[in-house]
């Protein structure tokens, strides 16, 4: 079981980004929270049951676990894949069904919507590393 040089890019930008993430919202403000969590219930409903500030410490342990794991190497790179896919689901999600963040009818973003629209990147990067296929080893 080896990893390929492209496979291994793609961990190390997105599980670093990941992590980083993860580790700047661990001291959110309460009005921090109380946005992240906004945000999120647009998306996932019962977020609304949660209270803000334990939210955003989910939120947080939650990144910092994702990015530690897309950053492992043991962890098989199609298995990083899908927990990033997930987690890149939730933030297309988040971006698609937040008003004033998209232009009216369609996907392109609003110069509000910029920093959130980046995160198509993350999805991508999810199926490049589901999809990857080694060349099988050609014998003469």
């Amino acid at each position: 079981m080896g990893i390929s040089i492209s496979n291994l890019a793609l961990r190390i930008v997105s599980g670093a980004f990941i992590l980083n993430t993860g580790i700047g919202k661990l001291n959110l403000t309460p009005e921090q929270a109380a946005g992240l969590k906004s945000s999120a219930q647009r998306v996932i409903p019962q977020v609304g049951s949660l209270e803000a500030e334990k939210f955003g410490h989910y939120l947080s342990f939650s990144e910092i676990a994702l990015g530690a794991f897309v950053l492992t190497p043991l962890v098989p790179s199609r298995l990083a894949g899908l927990a990033l896919g997930a987690f890149s689901a939730g933030l297309v999600a988040t971006y698609l069904k937040t008003p004033g963040l998209t232009e009216p009818d369609s996907i392109r973003p609003t110069p509000a919507g910029t920093a959130m629209a980046k995160d198509f990147w993350l999805a991508g990067i999810a199926v490049a590393l589901i999809f990857h296929r080694k060349r099988p080893a050609r014998i003469g």
